[in-house]
């Protein structure tokens, strides 16, 4: 197998290897490093490897490497079993092209804008993404040629298997130029993939990565859905209220390192970065000062904190998740060390679940979801702390301090008990033991040790009320996006997005008004920045969200009808149609391949 301490080893173009540096990758997983080398090369591939594993930078980043800019006809090809994966792999490339200049990529599946994907190809693509399904559309129409393909990539192609999909695979490789060079990767191998692999694939490179599995049996494994706080806050709220020795943060970013480090040490924390950038004797002097307890939390990348054994570790919590579960595996081993248990924290946005799955399967352990700590149990913890050091300070010699409690108290006519608790109240002014409760009338100060911010709601507009599930008026914004009638959009592609996305119940997405080139759509009010930045990306019909805050909004009126509950009895119309990439064998079976022509070239 192929072995490289780092992408500079791999023989990647170096704008590849700017992007890479930028993103924050050091290390190639074992699928990279085992298989990026044959790629560029030209080797076809037969690649064995699971979910997680790091295989979408394991042919991205070598394609890409080989990609003629010059050229705007696709050059690279990869087909996925699903719409979800296809955007996720379009994304992967265009995340690590960020430095190739006029590089274009596209995905294409059923369900999104046919005119869309025209016009894209019109203008022209160097890499496409696609369902089976989709791509078979284009091919017979004559939108998409494949005689200046260089490489077609199989990914997952199991998963094509199970979903009906071999015989449109067969279709469209019999398309492929003579000399076209064939990636197939998939997470088992049964008889019809080995087939293909033996028709289609010229002297393959067998690359076989068995996915690590940890013995975790003394680490508890919890994970928090990122969403509607952000990381920073959920994260100060959790070392709140966590009963910690030692903890290590891991970040996939070394530039996050020293932020993350820096803000923790604002709060109240003794924290300090570690990454690839720090000399050999600086990293073994900050594990010394973590190991003596001169400081508590370490926020590392993954390359940064392999081999580190303290067994002090109580506590790794995955700020980012990791790029593929090995990484996992590893980052969790850093706890549960010298007969200890062990505690392994995971943050996971929505569009992460996969990831999660993934993890899921490599640890062979059920990850159990956790909530944030509440204001109440944030109190109740600084509370028994301070408790505990009043006990402590007990033990002292207090001698002169009582008597000038004695003086204070016959000077002032106070008690000791009234003495006792202003001296409380001076002594918790930054790190407050009685913290405010939301839907105050006065709003309270951020109290920036905890990542707290119990604002009051905003002020309804008596006129307006808008009923939730309970039939309280609740005050809503309209936020502008940048899609519309121009885009075949329809409201319950937007209803669906952003209720899957924010996870928002579509009972709470007010009016869509639906314009040529953009619409609009009320939301609740004060949603979190974390949440709004993630609707900007979201994609409709293949085009972002780019959500915008217009302002309040105010045409509701009273007795507006009760929003509907989701149905339990299974998922909306909306809702099936969205999860419908229009691949599915019964759109197979009315347009089954009879084994015509080729498409012209």
């Amino acid at each position: 197998m192929t072995t490289a301490s780092g992408f500079a080893d791999l023989g990647l173009s170096a704008a590849v290897q700017k992007a890479l540096s930028r993103i924050g990758y050091e290390q190639p997983s074992p699928i990279q490093a085992a298989s990026i080398p044959h790629i560029l090369a030209g080797k076809d591939i037969l690649g064995t490897a699971q979910t997680g594993t790091g295989k979408t930078a394991a042919f991205a980043l070598p394609t890409l490497s080989r990609i003629n800019l010059k050229n705007t006809n696709p050059q690279v090809l990869v087909l996925a079993p699903t719409r979800e994966l296809a955007i996720q792999v379009a994304e992967a490339f265009q995340n690590y092209a960020s430095d190739l200049k006029g590089f274009h990529v596209l995905p294409i599946y059923g369900g999104s804008s046919m005119q869309n994907q025209l016009r894209m190809l019109k203008r022209g693509v160097q890499v496409i993404v696609g369902t089976p399904g989709r791509v078979m559309d284009h091919m017979r129409r004559g939108t998409l040629k494949l005689d200046n393909l260089q490489t077609v990539v199989l990914d997952e192609a199991d998963e094509m298997l199970r979903m009906g999909f071999i015989d449109d695979i067969n279709w469209i490789l019999e398309h492929k130029p003579e000399t076209c060079q064939v990636a197939l990767f998939s997470a088992t191998m049964p008889g019809p993939i080995r087939k293909i692999a033996s028709t289609y694939l010229k002297d393959p490179q067998v690359v076989k990565i068995e996915a690590e599995t940890a013995t975790v049996e003394r680490i508890s494994q919890r994970y928090w859905k990122a969403v509607g706080t952000p990381k920073l806050d959920a994260l100060t709220r959790i070392l709140e209220v966590e009963n910690f020795d030692g903890v290590i943060i891991f970040v996939r970013t070394k530039t996050l390192t020293v932020e993350l480090s820096d803000k923790l040490e604002a709060r109240g924390h003794s924290a300090a970065a570690i990454n690839g950038d720090l000399s050999q004797q600086l990293r073994e002097r900050t594990i010394e000062q973590l190991k003596k307890g001169k400081i508590d939390i370490l926020v590392a990348t993954d390359v940064a904190a392999r081999g580190i054994d303290v067994s002090r570790v109580s506590h790794v919590i995955n700020y980012d998740i990791p790029y593929d579960t090995e990484a996992y595996v590893h980052r969790i081993g850093r706890t549960g060390r010298a007969g200890r248990d062990g505690n392994a924290i995971l943050f996971v946005a929505p569009r992460e679940r996969r990831m999660l799955r993934a993890i899921e399967q490599a640890t062979r352990q059920v990850i159990t979801p956790m909530e944030l700590p509440s204001r109440e149990q944030v109190q109740e913890r600084r509370i028994d702390q301070f408790k505990d050091e009043l006990d402590k300070a007990l033990s002292a010699d207090l001698a002169q301090f009582n008597g000038i409690v004695s003086q204070f108290s016959q000077e002032r006519d106070a008690d000791a008990e009234q003495i006792a608790a202003a001296l409380l109240y001076l002594i918790q002014q930054d790190k407050p033991l009685i913290l405010p409760e939301g839907g105050k009338s006065e709003r309270p100060r951020r109290d920036e040790s905890i990542g707290f911010e119990d604002r009051p709601p905003r002020e309804k507009k008596e006129r307006h009320p808008r009923p939730d599930f309970d039939g309280e008026a609740i005050a809503m914004e309209r936020f502008r996006i940048a899609v519309g009638h121009d885009h075949q959009v329809k409201p319950g592609d937007i209803v669906g997005a952003i209720a899957n996305e924010a996870d928002l119940s579509s009972a709470y997405i007010g009016r869509i008004k639906l314009h040529d080139e953009y619409s609009t759509v009320d939301l609740p009010a004060g949603m979190p920045k974390e949440v709004q930045n993630l609707l900007k990306g979201v994609r409709v019909r293949n085009h972002p969200l780019q959500l915008e805050l217009e302002g309040p909004a105010d045409d509701f009126v009273p007795g507006a009808p009760k929003p509907r509950r989701p149905s339990r009895g299974g998922p909306s119309k909306h809702q099936r149609s969205r999860s419908d990439n229009g691949d599915s064998r019964r759109r197979h079976s009315r347009n089954k391949p009879s084994g015509g022509p080729k498409p012209r070239s």
